[in-house]
């Protein structure tokens, strides 16, 4: 423990070391402080406010990052560590370096989207259109993350999808198609080129999640939600194609019945 601290004898006390420059206020320092706060911790904060002073720190320390913080006679190291102290993450070796959270958070907002709109139109929350749209904006929505960098979106893509790898371009042309799809069946609009578009794009993906997951038994990460993706290549990607594939099947027949 840093020599200039208090030694109290509460286990609720708690010593912060952080960057608090003029032109630069660390964040993962604030996080640090408020974290220990609110798990009821007493902060005694200290400030590095130059680059020297920060350096010194580091070096008398043994450290390469700020924030540091102790308790009691214990270091517990910077944010993430102090995350790990504090229960809410598991250890670094423990970490999956998948996760379903980006996808699953897509879903539901595109899911609330949904009903606002089902509310704002019909006076109800529940209706078909409900269905329509949570699909046609989950498309939208996937589609908008693919967009940030559709290079390292079609690099990910040609992990897995066999129209891609057969047509490199498609990989590129792929989250256009999606999103025109996606927002043409939100409004209801030219549904004559929406639906076999979402049709011939979700059985694309659905067959190659398919032979990628179940039959080549590859572990792979998903492009669906964007070049820097975590998410797992498998069930929920496979479901996302299958809707695609259905809503494009229930916008053609729908006119018919």
């Amino acid at each position: 423990m840093p020599k200039d601290s208090s030694q109290g004898n509460s286990s609720q006390k708690s010593v912060l070391y952080r960057m608090v420059m003029p032109e630069h206020v660390c964040p993962f320092g604030l996080k640090s402080k408020d974290l220990l706060e609110r798990n009821g911790y007493e902060v005694e904060d200290h400030w590095l406010e130059t680059r020297e002073e920060t350096d010194a720190f580091m070096a008398r320390h043994g450290v390469e990052t700020t924030p540091q913080t102790w308790v009691g006679d214990e270091r517990i190291g910077g944010y993430d560590d102090l995350r790990v102290f504090f229960d809410l993450d598991p250890p670094e070796d423990e970490r999956s370096d998948t996760s379903y959270t980006p996808v699953l958070a897509i879903f539901a907002v595109a899911a609330l989207l949904a009903l606002g709109l089902s509310w704002a139109s019909f006076g109800m929350l529940f209706t078909l259109r409900t269905t329509e749209w949570f699909v046609s904006l989950s498309m939208t929505l996937l589609a908008l993350q693919k967009l940030q960098d559709v290079e390292s979106f079609s690099t990910m893509f040609l992990n897995y999808d066999l129209l891609a790898r057969r047509w490199v371009r498609y990989g590129y042309i792929y989250p256009f198609l999606e999103a025109g799809a996606g927002i043409l069946m939100t409004a209801g609009a030219l549904l004559w080129l929406a639906a076999p578009v979402s049709l011939v794009i979700g059985a694309i993906g659905a067959v190659s999640v398919f032979k990628a997951v179940y039959i080549d038994k590859r572990e792979l990460k998903c492009a669906c939600a964007g070049g820097n993706s975590s998410v797992p290549l498998g069930f929920v990607s496979l479901t996302e194609s299958l809707a695609m594939f259905g809503m494009g099947v229930w916008m053609l027949v729908k006119p018919f019945l």
